[in-house]
């Protein structure tokens, strides 16, 4: 099982059923409105 967190908050994301264990990074819904935001 995979962890996805979120890069900007620590959050976790989802949960990925693989053979793999270990934490995937990426961006949480709240966390790309708030960058897309601030880079206009």
């Amino acid at each position: 099982m995979e962890v996805i967190v979120c890069q900007s908050c620590d959050e976790i994301i989802d949960y990925l059923e693989t053979e793999k264990a270990g934490v995937l990074y990426g961006k949480c819904p709240g966390c790309k409105e708030e960058n897309s935001m601030e880079e206009r």
